[in-house]
């Protein structure tokens, strides 16, 4: 027996031995093992090269916490697990779960203090076998880092999706939220972002929202052609400072002067995003006696310069049956005015296509257009991505053309659209553009003046609305995309900022978009069918089993020691 027992030490010293050195080993090498197969847990190399930056704590809040509904429920855990994955390569990530409505007697300034912020509440139904109850949720986090701090959006609006659908599409854009959030409170600003100015382009209260918006990343600033008259090699040269420039909506003439600045620009390796009416056309001067107005082509002197880098926007008017609706007064005179919906057909609301899986429109909610025009790309050795088109059921008018209110009593046959649908209205260009001055006079000496310019990229979208934010009843700006007369939003927002984050990417983030997580949801009504047979499964084998385990165990113990 002494021989056995003296094997057994042996080997138990051995084991626990090895166990010391394989903890040894394993202390000086970190890894986390993902065995999802979505690998929704694995942070991008884009993500984790941000948070290493992180030097001092990021306190991170998050409002999801309370009684809610399965779909909220799915939404806080992968939350969790989430912040949980960041904090495990950076401990400076702290997080905690908050319950703003926790104190009821300060309810409604809590509320009110949260929308004044831009964090608006959802209004959500708790169903329990047909008790109905109604709780209010803070789908948002706040993350702040060395005295700054940005919100973070954790449910993405979807029109027309159910929660469940909603709450899928949010979790694929988690890692995006938070990554985005973490690069814009610890780095340092460095790229510049130029409002060009001097063409009749939209006033900066308009633009307001998407001004802010961009500020929290980049820096921003003006910059107006009118000084090309007079020194336009000393403007071209200030211009070449900044690296993006947003052509937001002109509506006067470009000088070639103008042009020539703008081409040197992007030869030089300047970012562009292009956003143009080709046809003159605004919803407001509808609104007079007649109900209607003239829609004529707009001419900017641009084509020639857009002919050369590979697209033409045609002067004529998106007509989709795929529309926003707005809304307009109804009843007789004297009365107490009411406002109905009605279907605007030369308003597309344009969902990026299935078949794009581009980063920039990934996972993005449908966008409001207004008066829109097609572009057509052409052959030219550079490489174009139609990032957003018209529906199936759409086609081109020609400009001049009169609008009228009262086509919103139209019906059209789908009939009238076959074959004419599926309009770019948004292109991404990407490649070495030649000049459009190349084999040209120049308008002005450029001693400086390339025709062949550096890989580059820019986007064109055939509608200057799309950047364009309603204002409220005192003059403010209300949230780009917000529309306050039928109380949707629409994706305008997140589109525009995805172009910018493209266009001036140098760490990737916009990548994280592309990410697809598959997330089971549990169907309701096979649960409220099976409901007791559900609860048996779920709560009573579990118990059945360990009860059966514990008499088994109890039965040989006693056979064993009974000898």
């Amino acid at each position: 027996m002494v021989p056995i027992k003296n094997s057994n030490g042996k080997t138990l010293l051995f084991i626990i031995a090895a166990l010391l050195i394989l903890n040894g080993i394993g202390s000086q090498f970190f890894h986390r093992f993902d065995l999802t197969k979505d690998k929704r847990y694995t942070l991008s190399p884009t993500s984790l090269n941000i948070i290493k930056e992180i030097k001092d704590p990021l306190i991170i809040d998050v409002f999801l916490k309370g009684e809610f509904p399965g779909e909220f429920k799915k939404l806080q855990t992968e939350t969790q697990q989430l912040l949980e994955e960041f904090k495990a390569y950076n401990p400076n990530i702290v997080f905690q779960f908050v319950n703003p409505l926790e104190k009821e007697e300060e309810r409604d300034t809590i509320m009110q203090f949260f929308m004044d912020r831009g964090m608006t509440p959802l209004n959500v139904t708790l169903d329990d076998r047909g008790k109905q109850t109604q709780e209010v949720v803070f789908p948002w986090a706040t993350a702040t880092y060395n005295g700054r701090t940005v919100k973070v959006p954790l449910l993405k609006n979807m029109m027309g999706a159910s929660t469940a659908e909603k709450v899928v599409s949010s979790v694929q854009h988690l890692e995006y939220a938070f990554a985005n959030a973490f690069n814009t409170i610890a780095k340092a600003k460095e790229k510049k972002v130029a409002i060009i100015k001097g063409n009749g382009e939209l006033h900066d209260l308009l633009m307001a929202d998407f001004i802010k918006q961009v500020r929290e990343n980049y820096y921003i600033g003006t910059f107006t052609l009118d000084s090309v008259a007079k020194k336009p090699n000393e403007s071209l040269e200030y211009l070449k400072k900044y690296d993006l420039a947003i052509i937001a909506k002109p509506t006067e003439k470009f000088s070639d002067e103008e042009k020539l600045v703008l081409d040197q620009y992007v030869m030089n390796g300047g970012k562009t995003l292009w956003l143009i009416d080709q046809v003159n056309m605004e919803m407001d001067s509808l609104y007079n006696e007649q109900g209607s107005t003239l829609a004529f082509p707009n001419d900017l002197n641009l084509n020639d310069m857009f002919f050369k880098y590979g697209v033409r926007i045609n002067p004529d008017l998106v007509k989709d049956l795929q529309a926003t609706p707005i809304a307009l007064a109804t009843g007789d005179k004297g009365s107490a005015a009411q406002y109905t919906q009605y279907p605007w057909f030369y308003s597309p609301m344009v969902y990026p296509s299935e078949t794009t899986k581009h980063p920039i429109v990934n996972n993005l909610d449908a966008l409001k257009f207004e008066f829109a025009g097609g572009i057509d790309t052409l052959k030219n050795g550079i490489k174009k991505t139609v990032l957003l088109q018209s529906s199936p059921y759409s086609k081109l008018v020609g400009a001049p053309v009169e609008v009228k209110l009262d086509m919103v009593q139209e019906r059209p046959e789908q009939s009238e659209f076959k074959d004419t649908g599926n309009i770019p209205v948004a292109v991404l260009m990407e490649g070495e553009f030649n000049s459009m001055f190349e084999n040209r006079v120049l308008p002005f000496q450029e001693k400086t003046f390339t025709t062949k310019g550096k890989t580059n990229k820019m986007i064109v979208v055939s509608d200057g609305d799309i950047i364009k934010n309603q204002l409220d009843k005192n003059y403010q700006p209300l949230e780009l995309g917000y529309d306050k007369w039928t109380n949707n939003l629409y994706g305008n927002k997140e589109f525009l900022m995805n172009c910018v984050n493209y266009l001036l990417d140098d760490n990737g983030l916009i990548n994280i978009r592309s990410k697809v997580v598959d997330l089971p949801i549990l169907d309701k009504e096979k649960v409220y069918a099976n409901y007791t047979a559900s609860q048996m499964i779920t709560v009573g084998l579990p118990i059945v089993v360990l009860a059966i385990f514990g008499v088994a165990f109890t039965f040989l113990r006693r056979r064993k020691y009974a000898k």
